[in-house]
């Protein structure tokens, strides 16, 4: 199968690329910079709205994953229009493209988050919820409407709603470590907040399987057992083996990032589970959350 993928390069992408070699795929990243005489990869420029779509022709599948990083600047009025338009304008660059050819792939896969959803608190969600209505809700609800060429041109498209992805080099977790190896992590304001997790072997298990799974439409890309922040922390210190006393205080990444982001992104309550996953088949290599942490961490009990 020869899969497309934007954002090749990332955390997600790269383990994507290594997992679809693995089972003798053949990965095709998007990419802006210029492409080498016989190089398998595919230039597109997003901003400046071109991609080489005589390339897209006859590819089995697309994954598409690029866009700004969400917390990698303060949300300034110009950052956050950059990371919608970094969703919105690749997504329909490369829907309408993928609608234009002859020969189309058989299912576009597109990110997305489970920020759709908005602060919901104890309420239990599943792809037939509802959207919230902050920045990051208004941001997934563009992003998924994007992918709209394709799936009118009869491409079987899947908006994946992806929860916090722990990984020990990157992500949130990676993030993390640190503090908590020293025994200064904590919970995060009350710490009641439901945290939507997934490992990120699941989440390319996860993709790998809708990339051939009957499924469509919007699909939860986080484990079955969401938890509260509160148990989060206890349990990464469990298997650090390291104490998690002390509440850690907002107002030092509020300085750096702003309040709205920190907000956003560390005390938003999201209780997700993965329906459409779980419906479709698929079997979780990490569903619940301590056995994850001590795989990822390579921490055995």
């Amino acid at each position: 199968m020869d899969v497309v993928i934007s954002g090749a390069s990332g955390m997600i992408g790269t383990a994507l690329t290594a997992e679809l070699e693995a089972r003798g795929h053949r990965p095709i990243p998007l990419v802006r910079r210029p492409v080498e005489p016989g190089e398998a990869a595919i230039r597109w420029d997003p901003s400046g709205g071109t991609i080489e779509s005589d390339r897209l022709e006859g590819v089995d599948a697309v994954v598409h994953l690029a866009g700004e990083g969400i917390a990698d600047k303060r949300w300034t009025d110009e950052q956050k229009k950059r990371i919608l338009d970094s969703r919105t304008r690749g997504t329909t660059l490369l829907a309408e493209a993928l609608a234009g050819l002859e020969s189309r792939p058989s299912v576009m896969i597109s990110g997305s988050g489970v920020n759709y959803y908005g602060d919901r608190g104890d309420e239990i969600l599943t792809e037939a919820s509802g959207p919230g209505d902050d920045f990051l809700a208004d941001v997934c609800i563009r992003w998924e409407a994007a992918t709209g060429l394709a799936d009118a041109a009869g491409i079987r498209t899947v908006n994946i709603r992806t929860g916090i992805v722990l990984d020990a080099d990157g992500g949130a977790l990676a993030r993390q470590l640190l503090p908590f190896k020293l025994g200064v992590g904590g919970r995060l304001g009350s710490g009641r907040q439901w945290q939507s997790w997934i490992s990120l072997t699941d989440v390319v298990g996860g993709i790998c399987h809708l990339l051939e799974a009957d499924v469509e439409g919007p699909v939860n890309m986080t484990a079955p057992e969401p938890v509260r922040n509160s148990e989060f922390t206890k349990t990464l210190g469990r298997v650090l083996r390291r104490p998690t006393l002390l509440p850690i205080p907002t107002f030092a990444p509020a300085l750096l990032f702003g309040r709205e982001l920190v907000e956003a992104l560390l005390l938003v309550s999201l209780r997700v589970t993965p329906a459409a996953l779980i419906d479709s088949g698929y079997t979780f290599t990490h569903p619940t959350l301590e056995p994850a942490l001590r795989d990822i961490l390579d921490r055995p009990a």
